[in-house]
């Protein structure tokens, strides 16, 4: 149940941000203060680190034998994530290509997670190569865009 609420979650948070980013959002439609309260997030990183961590709960508890090993990989891995997350959403929303990229990782997890909640198992490898190849493809145009936007600075 876990798994299926949290890939039907974040399916519905990255298709209503992809959805805004297509349709451009108007400033002027939006609400004065729509900022998200600091009790909110703080709640959605919970949900989103309780349910990206439950396949590795579920590895830890098959590979170590003692409990605070358990508990400090998970409480390590959420303060990595509460740490390193100003300075990823500082960079993904500079570069809007990296930003529909990460969306879209969160739609192919989502979906994952709702297989894996219907007890149908897709194979992490598949996961994997397709993330890296994704990464490794917009790599790649970053690097092409440097090297034109260099060029075109030079003349």
């Amino acid at each position: 149940m876990i798994l299926l609420a949290g890939g039907l979650f974040l399916l519905y948070k990255a298709t209503i941000e992809i959805h805004g980013a297509v349709e451009g959002e108007d400033d002027e439609k939006k609400p004065a203060n729509r900022g998200a309260t600091f009790g909110l997030i703080v709640t959605q990183i919970a949900i989103i680190d309780i349910v990206f961590s439950l396949d590795s709960v579920i590895t830890a508890v098959g590979m170590a034998d003692q409990l605070w090993v358990m508990v400090v990989a998970v409480i390590a891995a959420m303060i990595v994530m509460v740490v390193a997350a100003d300075p990823l959403s500082a960079f993904i929303e500079a570069h809007p290509t990296i930003k529909m990229l990460a969306l879209s990782f969160l739609l192919l997890i989502g979906m994952i997670l709702v297989a894996d909640g219907l007890h149908f198992h897709i194979p992490k490898g598949y996961v994997y190569f397709a993330l890296g190849f994704s990464v490794l493809v917009e790599g790649l145009n970053h690097w092409v865009r440097r090297r034109r936007n260099a060029a075109a600075a030079r003349q």
